[in-house]
Parts: C-alpha cells; sequence; structure tokens
C-alpha cells in the first residue's frame, strides 16, 4: 500500500499506480513522470509551487485546487475545490475535506475561513487521507480511512503529540508523519512520531530531497 508513494519533502507526494497523482509537489527530482491528477491543499510556496507543477501538469493533467489557488494556475484542467465536496477526477474518487489551524497560536498561518482543503482519495484499494497544513480539527472524527498522511512539525501545524492523538481518533491501518525536516521540525520526530501513535502501525518514508533542518 504504502510502496506506491515517493516523498519529496514537506508533504510533496507521488503515488504511481493506474494513474500517476502528485500531491503539493514541491522539490520534484528531474525525471519524473508527469501527473494525470494533481492535488494542491493550499497556497503557501511549500505546497503551491509553480515551477514544480510546470514539471508534473501537462495540458489534459487535472489540477485540483481551492479557489483562492485555482485562479492562479495556467496550464492543465483546473477546477478550484472547497471542503465538503466530492467528486472523481480521472477516475479517482476524492472527497475535499477541511484543514485549518484551531490552536489560537496558530490561527493566522492557516484561517478556516480560507477555505483551504484535504484530501481522501480512493487510491487503489485503499481510502488515503492527505490532511494537508492542520491542527486536530474536530471533522477529523468523520475521517474513515485505510492509511493516513498527517503533518508533524509544529510550528505551522499538529506537533507530534497532537497527530498522536489525531491518528488515534481516525485509527488508519498506516499513519505517515510528513510537513517536518524541512522548513521546521526536526527529521528525528519521525521516529517519535511512530512511538506515540502505536498500537496504530506507523511507517517513516524517505524523501527524495535531504532534509533542511539539523
Amino acid at each position: 500500500m504504502l510502496d506506491a508513494f515517493t516523498w519529496y519533502r514537506q508533504s510533496a507526494l507521488l503515488w504511481r499506480g493506474n494513474r500517476n497523482i502528485y500531491i503539493d509537489p514541491w522539490g520534484i527530482t528531474e525525471g519524473e513522470p508527469h501527473g494525470e491528477v494533481v492535488f494542491i491543499t493550499h497556497a503557501h510556496f511549500d505546497h503551491f509551487s509553480e515551477p514544480d507543477l510546470a514539471k508534473v501538469v501537462r495540458a489534459g493533467t487535472i489540477v485540483l485546487a481551492p479557489h483562492d489557488v485555482a485562479s492562479q494556475i495556467r496550464s492543465g484542467d483546473v477546477r478550484a475545490v472547497k471542503p465538503g465536496d466530492t467528486l472523481e477526477a480521472a477516475g479517482i474518487p476524492v472527497e475535499v475535506v477541511p484543514a485549518y489551524n484551531s490552536a489560537p497560536e496558530r490561527r493566522e498561518f492557516h484561517p478556516r475561513d480560507n477555505n483551504w482543503v484535504g484530501y481522501l482519495l480512493t487510491l487503489g484499494n485503499a481510502r488515503t487521507y492527505l490532511a494537508g497544513d492542520t491542527d486536530h480539527i474536530p471533522e477529523m472524527s468523520e475521517i474513515k480511512a485505510d492509511m493516513a498522511f498527517v503533518p508533524i512539525g509544529g510550528t505551522y501545524t499538529m506537533d507530534v503529540a497532537e497527530a498522536a492523538r489525531a491518528v488515534k481518533q481516525i485509527s488508519p491501518k498506516i499513519a505517515v508523519p510528513y510537513h517536518f525536516g524541512f522548513v521546521v521540525g526536526s527529521p528525528g520526530l519521525g521516529a517519535s512520531f511512530v512511538k506515540a501513535i502505536a498500537p496504530v502501525e506507523g511507517r517513516v518514508l524517505t524523501p527524495r530531497n535531504p532534509f533542511e533542518q539539523p
């Protein structure tokens, strides 16, 4: 299930299945395939990178993004989405879910009113939750997923302890940390997360780009 994923940095992923699916492409290495579908969670530079979109988007690529991001994208088949939307993209069932900061000290980074998003995607036989930049928000009680990718870096998103509580609420088969080791959060947080979510299975991917934090 996890072997189909490549992690580049931060929240940038590629899923290689019957389609090539990118999420928040940033730091895409040379020689990677173009995407049939690209999902953008929000407008920050480490999630919406126009140079990286240019590497993976072709004329027929479906690009899903919140409205403020979609209005800036000039290539591909661009579709604006908001929390609560359900749709299909190249045969991939998609549920668009909220992603925002609820902790008072972080609310300015990802305000709820921005309608930024995470995604629930059916990839192969697995429902996969891609949380985006978020805190442990009440809407997570409705998430049902086989695999969950959650941010753990703190400062702008959940930290390890908060992410562990979210994962235990969602109760996926596998949980994977991201959004650490680059802008904020040491690489060692991955191992701390795996320990904190037991008995849920945790797996830490090795990014294609070297970690930037000590």
